[in-house]
């Protein structure tokens, strides 16, 4: 429990650590977004490492996002990925309805505008964990209300 507080707490403190910085002249709130991923991408690269060390090779890129949404988002955020779809053409949506990292963020509309700031660092880290699994991919967040996302 206090594992995970600690990096809820770390997390926030990044992103506004981040914008802070960004409106005190040091650097561009769209720069702020790109280090965000681009820390998610070396922890998540880090994180596939580790889990994968001791597992079977994977058949396809189904299987690797079934072991994403269960295994690896089970340890990072403590729960399964909702709903996973394909299309069966490279295109998977995963979709996990209460958030952790928008959870502390009230549910109302006027805050929507902040939520993609909060969800830079996990689409670098989905994308550093496919990464080193050899999938090239394009992450992308999406949220219509709180605290959903896709």
């Amino acid at each position: 429990m206090a594992d995970e507080t600690l990096f809820l707490l770390l997390h926030s403190e990044m992103v506004a650590g981040l914008y802070r910085a960004a409106e005190q002249g040091e650097g561009e709130n769209g720069r702020c977004t790109t280090k965000l991923e681009s820390m998610g991408f070396r922890v998540g690269q880090g994180l596939i490492e580790r889990f994968t060390k001791d597992t079977a090779r994977f058949k396809d890129e189904l299987d690797i996002m079934k072991f994403i949404c269960k295994d690896f988002w089970t340890t990072v955020f403590k729960k399964q990925i909702d709903n996973l779809r394909t299309n069966h053409q490279g295109i998977y949506v995963l979709q996990d309805n209460k958030f952790r990292l928008l959870t502390q963020m009230s549910a109302g509309k006027q805050y929507l505008e902040h939520a993609p700031k909060y969800l830079a660092f996990t689409c670098g880290l989905i994308r550093g964990g496919l990464s080193n699994l050899g999938i090239k991919s394009i992450v992308t967040a999406e949220v219509s209300s709180m605290p959903a996302c896709k």
